[in-house]
């Protein structure tokens, strides 16, 4: 037997430099690498896509690139599935346009998608992002008056960085590190805090922003779901903060937009607001987005309402297909206008007095047609912000 030669096809198996780059996602082994690595970076593609084919090399080299920094089994891979080929996982993650880069934590995939720069550094350097400690460790009680109050922020008393209980915590917070900060206190620094042998966590809400109150979790730390959902509550508010960074993902959701734009320094308007759609529009939550917008920022939407920031603050919904503009801002603050303003877009008539004016009221009963002049609103703005056909494949119309 050559035994020179059967070495050399040893070799040959257990490295073969095409195996390099991105791992191969398929049925067989897709589960298995979810299920046994904290962090999996995936790049779902096409053959025939010409964006996929530009991506694919450079995703490759990342690949190899953050192979070599984290090499510990467990800790992160960089996946790419063939979804002309893997149809079902395709299906199973809702790709609607190619490619699409998702990430999975700790099993559990991430509602963001990788949006940002498409070059080997970048990807490499949100892959180190990601799996950065996710909470911060305060040394005095005296610190944690020093956080951010525009910011939502979670923090944990335990007695020991060992605990099962902490683990769950951390967990929960490498989920949710984009939504909320987390800060963690341990043994004798935090003990006047908490029971021994019982950790305390509380969420401290962003109280320049929001008449929200700090809230005590009373729930289970045996396991990750209870908590998961209580922090998601929190850390995830029904009125979100839209900006340039995350309007394609926003727009994506293919819900129109209830804007506040706001003056910068105005914070008022915005925990008003909130409280306002918290009060009376939280049924329509899987109907509408509800945002805040720095109208210094989005001056561009403003320009298209005919307003500007000195007309700051007002209230738009933009339907992606026009904008219309809630007439009177203080009527928000009387019991059922904004809402009835909501109910006005999902009935089609903010759309039909477009074309045709008022509708006939009881003060105008003569003609359905009124002789006023249509409002005229502008075409959508935000529209403009949905993924790119300079960037993407899409294999759907998502609004």
């Amino acid at each position: 037997m050559n035994w020179g030669f059967l070495l050399l096809l040893v070799g040959y198996v257990f490295y073969n430099p095409a195996d390099s780059g991105a791992v191969q996602l398929k049925n067989d082994n897709i589960d298995m690498t979810l299920a046994s690595n904290e962090l999996v970076f995936i790049n779902f593609y096409a053959d025939w896509c010409r964006f996929s084919n530009l991506l694919q090399p450079i995703f490759d080299e990342a690949a190899d690139t953050v192979h070599k920094e984290f090499s510990q089994a467990g800790q992160v891979v960089m996946g790419k599935v063939n979804c002309d080929e893997e149809t079902a996982i395709a299906k199973r993650f809702q790709i609607t346009k190619y490619p699409t880069l998702k990430i999975i934590q700790n099993g559990e995939v991430q509602k963001r998608e990788y949006r940002g720069q498409r070059s080997q550094e970048a990807f490499a350097q949100f892959v180190r992002n990601q799996l950065k400690d996710p909470i911060t460790e305060f040394a005095a009680l005296k610190d944690l008056e020093k956080l951010d109050t525009r910011k939502r922020i979670i923090v944990g008393y335990f007695d020991r960085r060992d605990m099962p209980e902490y683990n769950v915590f951390r967990r929960v917070a490498a989920n949710l590190k984009d939504d909320c900060h987390f800060y963690v206190g341990f043994g004798d620094v935090v003990a006047q805090m908490h029971p021994p042998g019982v950790p305390i966590i509380v969420f401290r809400p962003d109280i320049d922003l929001s008449h929200d109150n700090d809230e005590t979790y009373k729930g289970s730390l045996s396991g990750i779901d209870e908590l998961k959902i209580w922090a998601q509550d929190k850390c995830v508010p029904l009125v979100r903060e839209i900006t340039f960074e995350n309007a394609e993902e926003l727009t994506e959701e293919g819900l129109p937009f209830l804007i506040l734009f706001h003056a910068t320094d105005d914070t008022e308007s915005i925990k008003n607001y909130k409280a306002i759609v918290e009060a009376q529009l939280l049924s329509e939550k899987q109907n509408i987005n509800f945002l805040t917008a720095d109208g210094k920022r989005f001056a561009h939407p403003l320009h298209h309402l005919g307003k500007s920031q000195s007309d700051l603050p007002l209230i738009a919904i933009d339907s992606f297909r026009h904008m219309y503009l809630f007439p009177k801002f203080e009527d928000m603050y009387t019991p059922g206008k904004l809402k009835q303003f909501v109910e006005d877009l999902h009935s089609g008539k903010l759309h039909r007095e477009f074309h045709y004016g008022p509708d006939r009221t009881e003060e105008n009963p003569s003609n359905h047609i009124s002789s006023d002049k249509p409002t005229n609103p502008p075409e959508s703005t935000f529209k403009k912000l949905a993924p790119s056909k300079n960037r993407y494949t899409l294999l759907r119309d998502e609004l």
